[in-house]
Formats: structure tokens, C-alpha cells, sequence
């Protein structure tokens, strides 16, 4: 996934983010990522799903009802230069989407606080 840098000498030059990373097929490189982050409440995994790559997060403690998350990256994610970039921005946004959809009971669940006298 080739990216272009300005070199003042000869104008642009064809460069790749992480050469490392962008030989892997699409999961091998998402389970990558996965693996250079670790979190003490929930668990990081990714399979593949059709052209693209699906991620799931587990809540680590299954004693308590949380359903998992799941989030899919689609192959012009996986084809972006700064994919590592995009990835922990996708991530981030997903566990902040993950932990709101973990509230029991929000200020808007008017019924609920009735019920409970709140």
C-alpha cells in the first residue's frame, strides 16, 4: 500500500507505511494490530467475514451479561497506507461505542426511573 512522500531532490517517491505489516493477508494483519493491545476488562479477536475482516470484543468477566461487540473493517480500511493509524482510531471508537452500549439505565429511560421513583 504504497504512499507518497515528497523528496526534495527528486520530487515523490513511492513509499510503504510499514512494509512489515502490509505483506500479511488481511486478518494475519488485524490480529497483528490485536496482539500490541491488551486491556484488563475485554478480549480482542478478529476472523475474517467475505473481502474484509470482522473484529470481536468479549467482556473478559462472562459471569457478568455483556454482550460482545463486533465491528467490520472493510478492504479499503485494510488497504489505507496508515492502516495502523486507522485501525486504533476504528478501535477507540468502538470501545467508546461498546461501553455506552453497556449503561442499564440512562437519564432518557423515563419509564424505568418512574418505575424506580428517580
Amino acid at each position: 500500500m504504497p504512499s507518497c512522500r515528497l523528496d526534495h531532490l527528486t520530487g515523490c517517491v513511492s513509499v510503504l507505511y510499514n512494509p512489515a505489516m502490509s505483506s500479511l493477508d488481511p486478518l494475519e494483519r488485524v490480529l497483528a494490530q490485536l496482539r500490541l493491545y491488551e486491556h484488563p476488562l475485554l478480549n480482542f479477536s478478529a476472523r475474517a467475514k467475505g473481502e474484509g475482516v470482522e473484529v470481536v470484543i468479549r467482556f473478559k468477566d462472562e459471569s457478568i451479561p455483556v454482550h460482545t461487540y463486533y465491528f467490520d473493517l472493510h478492504p479499503r480500511d485494510l488497504a489505507d497506507p496508515q492502516f495502523e493509524w486507522s485501525f486504533q482510531r476504528q478501535l477507540y471508537d468502538a470501545l467508546h461505542d461498546y461501553f455506552v452500549e453497556m449503561f442499564i439505565r440512562t437519564p432518557q429511560d423515563r419509564a424505568d426511573r418512574q418505575r424506580k421513583g428517580l
